[in-house]
């Protein structure tokens, strides 16, 4: 199929590209406009104009809920979710039910996502098998299998020992290591941010020495061992702190943030509103501040979802008690550009947050716009608002906080591999 979109601003992070013109695609992949010219023969054209076209959105850590969890959601509404967001790729942290942690697990995941003709879906191989953070994976399996990357999900690997041996085992296979720093000791039961909120409302809290003693840890690991590293998720300053000078000491490492820590703070909880209920926790607007700075001074270098469909009764129980998380894919997109009409970054720069960044930290061959590239693509109107309605997602999950918020940026067509996807 050849596909011709014209008079879009195309904005492609890879090159620098920021310009008004046709992008051409045939046979799943971008062709050269200067080779294509007017002997192009599109099947199909979309119209563009006052639209922006840019890779298509990668998100680093989206749940699907299956295999597992089916009663929550399902790949089928979550990868029709992500199209809907502008997202082309997900890729799936290890802890699915069961573990990402055998080769068989990979390929059925990546098979099933094949299926479903939707978004593409990376599995994230486990580091220890079951996650139980005792014994090392066979990593060169699981790369074998499809996996670029490997993490524990929200399983913290407590053996010092262990994660140094994970590490260096990843780095000989040259895998790149997800890694969440919260200490399991210093987070106990807590659900809000230790600080003013979680005094006035008695809820137990998790300091921000909880993920910084982790963050240490594992920046000092990753020094030692030379792995390439990437911190899933952020919450706090002094987080962006200790990433800022580790890549200043040549450490290879990157940082993602979810969209939603750059939006929201502890002050947003209100009187125990469990839509707000995440992990990690939202912390203060000093925190969030930082994050946004990290973000614009890309000391941060992705912004995911951190997408978690859940049921209505996970979120009807008391706060402490309520599941963590937020339906996030659809409202990615629009919350990265609402980073741009703060003033936090510019247009090209949000859009590499949630494409050619996110590509280059899983190592796939997507996120760019460049002749011979894998033709995945977003369309866009950045002018257009929406209110966002949680009974239109097409997540299964309806728990979102910006539930009747007005956000701009309406996507208005997605191709995956060459192919527009019905949205």
């Amino acid at each position: 199929m050849k596909l011709k979109i014209k008079n879009g601003q195309v904005i492609d992070p890879a090159s620098g590209e920021d310009q008004i013109r046709d992008l051409f695609i045939a046979h799943g992949a971008i062709i050269d406009p200067h080779k294509a010219g007017h002997e192009f023969s599109a099947d199909s054209e979309i119209d563009a104009t006052d639209q922006i076209v840019c890779p298509g959105l990668i998100d680093l850590q989206a749940r699907l809920r299956e295999p597992g969890e089916e009663h929550k959601a399902s790949m089928q509404s979550e990868l029709a979710a992500a199209i809907k967001g502008g997202i082309t790729s997900v890729c799936v942290p290890p802890d699915t039910n069961p573990i990402i942690d055998t080769p068989a697990m990979v390929h059925m995941i990546r098979q099933r996502g094949r299926r479903l003709e939707k978004a593409r879906v990376y599995p994230m191989g486990a580091l220890t098998t079951g996650l139980r953070g005792e014994t090392l994976t066979d990593m060169a399996t699981l790369k074998e299998a499809g996996c670029t990357v490997l993490g524990n999900g929200d399983n913290i690997i407590e053996n010092t020992l262990v994660m140094r041996r994970a590490m260096q085992y990843a780095s000989t296979f040259n895998l790149s290591v997800f890694l969440t720093p919260l200490d399991h000791w210093l987070r106990g039961n807590g659900c809000v941010h230790e600080g003013e909120i979680s005094t006035r409302l008695g809820l137990p809290a998790i300091p921000e020495a909880a993920e910084v003693v982790a963050l240490a840890r594992d920046l000092a690991l990753i020094e030692t061992t030379g792995v390439r590293a990437h911190i899933t998720q952020i919450s706090c300053a002094r987080s962006v702190e200790k990433i800022r000078e580790a890549k200043a000491r040549g450490l290879n490492v990157t940082a993602a943030v979810s969209a939603h820590h750059l939006h929201l703070s502890e002050q947003d909880i209100g009187d125990f509103d469990t839509r707000y209920h995440v992990l990690p926790p939202l912390r203060s607007l000093s925190d969030r501040d930082a994050l946004r700075e990290g973000v614009s001074e890309g000391v941060i270098d992705a912004i995911c979802s951190d997408h978690q469909p859940h049921g209505l009764d996970a979120k009807l129980a008391p706060f402490s008690e309520s599941e963590p998380g937020i339906a996030g894919l659809e409202t990615l997109l629009s919350l990265t550009l609402q980073l741009v009409l703060d003033g936090v970054i510019s247009l090209p720069e949000a859009i590499s947050r949630v494409t050619f960044n996110p590509a280059c930290i899983l190592g796939i061959d997507v996120g760019r716009l460049s002749p011979g590239a894998p033709a995945d693509v977003c369309i866009f109107n950045p002018s257009l608002k929406r209110k966002i309605n949680v009974g239109d997602f097409y997540s299964q999950g309806r728990n979102s906080p910006f539930d009747d918020s007005s956000l701009a940026g309406q996507v208005t067509a997605v191709i995956v591999a060459g192919k527009v996807v019905s949205i």
